[in-house]
């Protein structure tokens, strides 16, 4: 009776290790969504998936989903490294009522979204959610229309997330809003992107890190935004070589004793308040290189760190 009990218990083993092997080789390195896709077919070329969440389970670790025509792909989470790219077609989320994107990976994990549109049609959440992961790339996107942040960054561990030529607009909180635990810190890189018509183009908040290059804060309430109450939990921006202007209320605001800002090369025209403010005991940090006119208030009004330029 032992050995016949100890027969099956060996032959029950076989089988479970044989189909979790064949499910981990089902799992294709790229996988593509079609707008007439089904998410009952495997994701390859010639039988694609409906959604993002249908290829994303079929799609290996380091994988990469494609779009094979324009469609919406529906909302997504994303728990490990993988690329999701509509490039050359018109990929879309509709994220009505939630979040478009959440990434909620390891912390070890590496995750690209490239070439696709996010619309909160007015009921979003946020476009996207980055709650945990090594690196998050946001490349050629449009994300608009939220009830909170285009991108919304609140980290507990260390993160970077590098936006690059992106579009980011007409979201009621942030178009990025970065925050994380106390030990910890968020880093943001941007290059060449457009933040209008949000509550804050970008908001750095505790022990967040933003660097923005060639780009343009235009129409937002506050431009660019370094939030932060209490040392050593700072919120930093530098911001160089951009245009902030006809923002509704301040152009460059640093708020709070852990609230710093500093800019160089950038033209500063037209907000309807300060062009450059400190608040609460922020600090601004100027190589004097700014153009800064046609503001409510021109200037650098308290300025306290004026750099050599």
């Amino acid at each position: 009776m032992n050995k016949f009990r100890f027969t099956i218990q060996a032959l029950a083993l076989v089988i479970f290790t044989f189909a979790f092997v064949s499910i981990a080789q089902a799992q294709a390195s790229r996988t593509w969504v079609s707008g007439v896709g089904d998410d009952a077919n495997p994701c390859s070329r010639t039988a694609p998936c409906k959604t993002f969440a249908g290829a994303i389970s079929k799609t290996a670790a380091c994988g990469e989903i494609d779009c094979l025509d324009p469609g919406g792909f529906g909302v997504v989470t994303i728990t490990k490294s993988i690329t999701i790219d509509g490039t050359g077609t018109m990929g879309s989320i509709l994220a009505s009522g939630t979040n478009g994107v959440i990434i909620n990976a390891l912390d070890t994990d590496v995750i690209t979204l490239r070439g696709l549109s996010i619309n909160g049609f007015c009921t979003g959440l946020n476009g996207i959610r980055v709650l945990q992961a090594k690196t998050v790339n946001i490349e050629d996107l449009v994300i608009f229309r939220f009830t909170g942040n285009g991108v919304d960054v609140a980290e507990t561990n260390n993160v970077q997330v590098n936006i690059r030529n992106s579009s980011i607009r007409d979201n009621v909180t942030d178009g990025v809003g970065v925050t994380t635990g106390n030990t910890f810190q968020a880093k943001v890189s941007i290059i060449d992107s457009s933040f209008t018509g949000n509550g804050n183009g970008v908001h750095a908040k505790a022990n967040s890190r933003v660097t923005a290059i060639a780009s343009r804060f235009s129409q937002n309430g506050i431009g660019v935004n370094a939030d932060a109450a209490t040392a050593p939990n700072f919120g930093v921006i530098n911001v160089q070589n951009s245009i902030i202007s006809l923002n509704t209320n301040h152009g460059v605001q640093a708020n709070g004793a852990a609230g710093f800002v500093r800019i160089s090369g950038n033209q500063i025209a037209n907000n309807t308040n300060n062009g450059v403010i400190e608040v609460g005991g922020g600090s601004v940090e100027t190589f004097q290189n700014n153009s800064i006119n046609g503001n409510g208030t021109d200037g650098c009004p308290g300025c306290g760190n004026l750099l050599p330029g």
